[in-house]
């Protein structure tokens, strides 16, 4: 209260003593970091540390609230809790191969994530599935979320054809987008269709075996042929049939 005919004035720190104050503030939180047990534990209870935002990066087949129902954190949680244990839980989803936790000071938690990808669809019952380089069958309904993988006539447990398209989509990924199918020839024998083209090839091939076609398929374009397949059963040779 003031007396009659004084003024009240409001003082505005001068811009150095803000300067320090925050410099100071800083310091303070610098301090508690460099104590390793109870500096984190006593800067939680601190309602400036509140989860007050959740970005998740890296999601392309996962819906983001279920990163959020897993993850299990609100505004009542502090960035401070431990984040091993939320990267965990996230990664428990089937269709998340790994998620990693990292704050952004002060209020938000930023989860990167590491999709299992899909890389053929397979019948499973009466429908196709989406299944990883592993041959898991993933949850994903490729009726609702488009898909884009070659169909693989074999059974889910055979997953030699799985890890060579899962080294394909991240090795030669050109060669990946042609192949529409893949089906068992006989015996230890693929027939791998890329755009059309039929190739021939045993189930052990390798993506540097598969990689021998493109020079016979430029030889066969500047010759103006077109194969109607091509043959990679043959050590060190490439057939290429003529129609």
């Amino acid at each position: 209260m003031t007396e009659a005919g004084e003024a009240s004035v409001e003082r505005t720190p001068a811009p150095w003593v803000a300067r320090w104050r925050l410099a100071g503030g800083a310091a303070l939180v610098v301090a508690l970091l460099a104590a390793p047990f109870w500096g984190p534990r006593l800067l939680s209870k601190l309602a400036f540390f509140r989860v007050r935002k959740i970005e998740v990066l890296g999601l392309r087949y996962t819906p983001p609230n279920e990163v959020l129902d897993r993850l299990r954190m609100d505004t009542t949680h502090s960035v401070w809790e431990p984040l091993d244990p939320l990267g965990a839980r996230v990664a428990m989803h089937p269709q998340i191969e790994r998620a990693v936790v990292t704050r952004k000071l002060p209020g938000t938690l930023v989860v990167d994530v590491t999709e299992r990808r899909p890389v053929a669809l397979v019948s499973v019952g009466s429908a196709l599935r989406a299944v990883d380089e592993r041959g898991a069958v993933l949850p994903l309904d490729p009726s609702r979320t488009p898909v884009d993988a070659p169909i693989v006539a074999t059974a889910p447990r055979e997953t030699s054809v799985y890890h060579l398209l899962g080294a394909m989509q991240r090795e030669a990924p050109k060669l990946y987008a042609r192949v529409s199918a893949i089906r068992s020839a006989g015996s230890g024998e693929l027939l791998v269709q890329l755009a059309g083209l039929p190739v021939r090839t045993m189930t052990s091939v390798t993506l540097a075996r598969l990689g021998d076609i493109e020079p016979v398929e430029r030889d066969l374009a500047r010759r103006q042929l077109r194969a109607a397949e091509l043959d990679l059963r043959y050590k060190d040779q490439v057939i290429a049939r003529l129609p």
